[in-house]
């Protein structure tokens, strides 16, 4: 029904710079939150950054002032750009989109996810 792709992963070593990108095809509702999460083998999924159709952002307090999370409402894309990179930002990064939607006493929660890509701080 809908589909995340995900690209920009890679290796950086510490200090250094990545940009990750995704699209979201298929039937979206308008109004949605887009947004970033990571995944180690030692840790739960956790939220790095999330925005809103409407532009409201918000962030882990680890990556504040380091990374900032954009979309286009236009493509159904969001991106996350990491500057100031740490080894403690190695993990498996995956995008997701999410809304509620339905009757108003119906309402019905889609949430989707891609298939992660691997981003590796080291030197």
């Amino acid at each position: 029904q809908v589909q995340l792709v995900e690209s920009g992963g890679g290796v950086v070593q510490p200090g250094g710079s990545l940009r990750l990108s995704c699209e979201a095809s298929g039937r979206i509702f308008r109004f949605n939150t887009m947004g970033w999460y990571r995944q180690t083998p030692e840790k739960q999924r956790e939220l790095v950054a999330t925005i809103t159709s409407g532009g409201s952002t918000n962030y882990a307090n680890s990556v504040l002032g380091r990374f900032s999370v954009s979309r286009d409402n236009a493509k159904n894309a969001v991106y996350l750009q990491m500057d100031m990179m740490k080894p403690e930002d190695t993990a498996v990064y995956y995008c997701n989109i999410n809304w509620e939607a339905g009757p108003v006493e119906g309402v019905r929660k889609y949430d989707y996810w891609g298939q992660g890509t691997q981003v590796t701080v080291s030197s």
